[in-house]
């Protein structure tokens, strides 16, 4: 492949003579050096480090020159000539070497790693139902188990009792609204960092490492759920498939927006008419609600963007009690940015990872709180943003003091604010098989 002499978005106007004409055997991609090397560190690619490259259109061919094509290279449009036969949706394993690159290979669509998530990810995206409304109907069930409107008490003794165990470590599990304020019994501190490992988002690496450490695992627990109600109705685990997952109307419409603003109201259920098989179609879209997140998550990692490499990204679910017991969730997005090396602005700072936090829930009197921090090294930088006006104003007469406490902490506060509304956040939307990786 050659890049042509125009139709480039190149960083300097005027170009220099080309060097050398490319092997289109080797496929390589041969430019004018100067233009090389700047549409490369523009894409920020090191040497010998491989890069995937996206067909998205091919151009119309001109006389007798190569077909032309249109790459996307990391979330940039790259114009070459090529004497190969490639479609749009096509994939390239292409390598820098000096100011060219390399062609590795033709990958088919679903073999790469992005593919391959991507198709699993939208498998399980129109089925998801949410977890607070999902946990609050367990909840009610375990509750009324005794009642004979209960759809529980239409299993067998043996069964009943493995059912409502199962249900009762899913629920007891949960932390308490009181557990994650200071200056109570528990540490928040070491109660925060639980609720992070048993959100279900580390399920099944936590289960690889240690199988007695993930009992209290949120994934886990509600496939314990589904292994009781399977074996009370004398079925195999594989029956588990037949059953089509309850879904939400807004995870429906909404299915990959995160942080999403969520209602705290919740729909009244009637408990005496839900069956065991609605109590498994209710646990299969609750558990695709946590892949979903998991899939997600791998995805946004993976991705490139025109602001730089991937930032490896976590988006939780993170179910606790309120004060009245009832269950509600916090959604939370964690992000790791890593110093870019060829960023020059970046070189010039001290080169520390930078973390990103965004935790967002919806309160019965304050309503929808978000808030958002970004810690590197020792400097702190903090936004709340707020829907309603007295929340607003009483977030902003506790800045004081939440500076003071930030301030005790050894942290250095570079800004504190309250804003109103909600902030906006990136969309992935789908493409086709792929997740957008410019979302």
């Amino acid at each position: 492949m050659k890049l042509p002499d125009s139709g480039q978005p190149r960083p300097t106007p005027e170009p220099t003579p080309a060097k050398s004409a490319a092997s289109t055997a080797t496929g390589k991609v041969a430019v004018e050096a100067l233009d090389a090397r700047q549409l490369l560190d523009q894409l920020q690619l090191r040497q010998s480090q491989q890069v995937l490259a996206k067909v998205t259109r091919v151009l119309e061919k001109t006389g007798s020159l190569p077909e032309q094509l249109l790459l996307d290279v990391r979330g940039k449009p790259l114009v070459v000539n090529s004497d190969a036969k490639l479609q749009p949706g096509d994939w390239l394993s292409m390598v820098r070497i000096g100011n060219e690159l390399r062609l590795m290979e033709q990958l088919q669509g679903g073999n790469t790693p992005q593919a391959r998530i991507a198709q699993q990810l939208a498998q399980h995206l129109p089925w998801q139902h949410r977890l607070d409304q999902g946990l609050a109907q367990l909840s009610q069930l375990l509750n009324s188990s005794a009642s004979q409107a209960s759809p529980l008490q239409q299993l067998n003794a043996s069964a009943l009792e493995s059912v409502r165990s199962a249900l009762q470590s899913l629920v007891q599990h949960l932390p308490k609204a009181g557990e994650l304020t200071p200056g109570t019994n528990s540490d928040p501190i070491q109660t925060l960092r639980k609720w992070v490992q048993d959100s279900g988002l580390f399920a099944e690496s936590r289960l690889t490492r240690s199988p007695e450490g993930a009992q209290t695992d949120l994934k886990l627990a509600l496939g314990r759920v589904v292994a009781a109600l399977l074996t009370a109705q004398g079925e195999q685990p594989e029956a588990f498939n037949r059953y089509t997952p309850m879904t939400s109307d807004d995870l429906v419409q909404s299915p990959l927006q995160f942080p999403q603003a969520v209602s705290t109201q919740m729909p009244v259920a009637r408990q005496d008419t839900m069956t065991t098989g609605q109590m498994l179609r209710l646990l299969a879209g609750m558990l695709n609600r946590i892949t979903v997140n998991q899939l997600h998550s791998q995805t946004l990692t993976t991705r490139t963007t025109v602001d730089g490499p991937a930032a490896p990204t976590w988006l939780l679910e993170l179910p606790w009690l309120d004060t009245q017991e009832q269950p509600r969730t916090a959604q939370l997005r964690l992000e790791r940015h890593d110093p870019d090396d060829n960023n020059q602005a970046q070189r010039a700072r001290r080169k520390v990872t930078e973390w990103r936090l965004t935790l967002s829930l919806d309160l019965d009197e304050a309503g929808a709180v978000t808030f958002e921090a970004a810690l590197q090294h020792q400097q702190i930088s903090t936004r709340i943003w707020a829907d309603k006006t007295d929340t607003l104003r009483q977030a902003n007469e506790e800045l004081p003091a939440l500076r003071k406490r930030l301030t005790e902490l050894g942290l250095e506060v570079v800004e504190l604010e309250c804003r109103r509304g909600q902030p906006q956040t990136a969309r992935t939307q789908l493409d086709h098989r792929l997740v957008d990786i410019k979302a």
